[in-house]
């Protein structure tokens, strides 16, 4: 519909590329009311990326996401911005921002507190310590293990 509405060409086909995208081509025949919430949320960038735009803002993208398609949510940003997309991205999650931003703005109480390349808010703080700590898998380091044999099988 997105594409249609934007008079773009081969609609069919594009809508069925971000579906395999965004791995909701099982669901291309449902009802988006039928959909999850991290269906719902693929569905939203994918919709956001008809017609190829120079910028694009995403409010918490990965919100509602598991872990898995989180990933290709991020693999996805990270495609479009090193393709010249400028992408605004709002997020909570601190982790996301470290493996996603260029530039980083950091709010609080509603105003910019920090602003800068993660390298230039890093040499505000003193150097970090050096200190052996042995990680554990975390549960998301099993589950994407875990469907990772599955897929492979």
């Amino acid at each position: 519909m997105i594409a249609k509405l934007r008079h773009l060409p081969s609609p069919k086909m594009l809508s069925e590329s971000l579906l395999r995208q965004f791995d909701l081509t099982d669901a291309a025949d449902r009802r988006v009311s039928t959909y999850s919430g991290g269906m719902r949320r693929r569905i939203d960038i994918a919709m956001s990326l008809v017609g190829s735009p120079e910028v694009i803002v995403l409010d918490e993208p990965t919100t509602g996401l598991d872990p898995e398609a989180r990933l290709k949510v991020w693999a996805t940003i990270k495609k479009l911005s090193e393709g010249g997309t400028t992408v605004f991205l709002t997020t909570q999650y601190l982790e996301e921002a470290e493996q996603l931003a260029h530039q980083i703005g950091i709010l609080h109480e509603g105003k910019i507190i920090a602003k800068g390349t993660l390298d230039e808010l890093k040499r505000i703080f003193p150097p970090a310590k050096v200190e052996y700590v042995e990680k554990q898998s975390s549960l998301e380091d099993i589950f994407l293990t875990i469907i990772r044999r599955k897929e492979g099988a």
